[in-house]
């Protein structure tokens, strides 16, 4: 059983933000194979179905970003998940240009506060990770201010796409692994 996590803000005025993209796959995942998302527990909203044959736990930690890991660590601890093997997290990453993809079998948090309580709360690093490329930001911005910013409509479009993409990066993870995801999706840009 895999435990899919897309990292966000759970207030609707956050529904479309740069940092909310995780969520994002998370809900196209959710309406793709049509697992209901109704589960309220563990801090977060989850719920469970088949991707693919295989069976999956789509989660959205309600927490905020920065506690991320306080959903994240339960859901795994109750339903057993090998967060070595078993847990891919969806995220958003300002080094990137917006909808890029990027696949990690594991690393550092490179400054991502959502990536850095998760890896805090499971004690490593060593768990898949698909970031969304949302853009750098400008200087004289708030970096705050830059992530919890909605897209313009250029890169709407991008992240739109980027999301679809992400998606199938997951299910490459899933049914062959994370490096043919890295093969796959590493360095794909979307169309300009």
């Amino acid at each position: 059983m895999y435990l899919i996590a897309g990292l966000g803000n759970p207030e609707k005025r956050y529904n479309g933000t740069r940092h909310n993209v995780g969520f994002g796959v998370i809900d196209y995942l959710s309406e793709k194979y049509d697992i209901d998302l109704s589960e309220m527990k563990f801090k977060g909203m989850y719920g469970k179905g088949r991707i693919d044959g295989e069976k999956v736990i789509l989660l959205k930690p309600l927490t905020y970003m920065n506690l991320s890991g306080e959903s994240i660590r339960p859901v795994a601890d109750y339903f057993k998940i090998d967060t070595k093997t078993e847990l891919i997290v969806l995220s958003d990453d300002i080094d990137l240009e917006p909808g890029i993809i990027r696949v990690r079998p594991g690393g550092s948090a490179g400054g991502h506060n959502g990536l850095k309580n998760i890896i805090a709360l499971l004690g490593h690093s060593d768990f898949s990770r698909v970031r969304v490329g949302v853009g750098k930001k400008p200087p004289k911005i708030d970096l705050a201010d830059w992530v919890l910013g909605h897209f313009d409509d250029e890169d709407t479009v991008y992240i739109k796409e980027a999301i679809e993409h992400a998606a199938d990066a997951v299910t490459t993870i899933m049914n062959e692994n994370v490096n043919a995801a890295m093969n796959k999706w590493n360095g794909y840009k979307p169309e300009k």
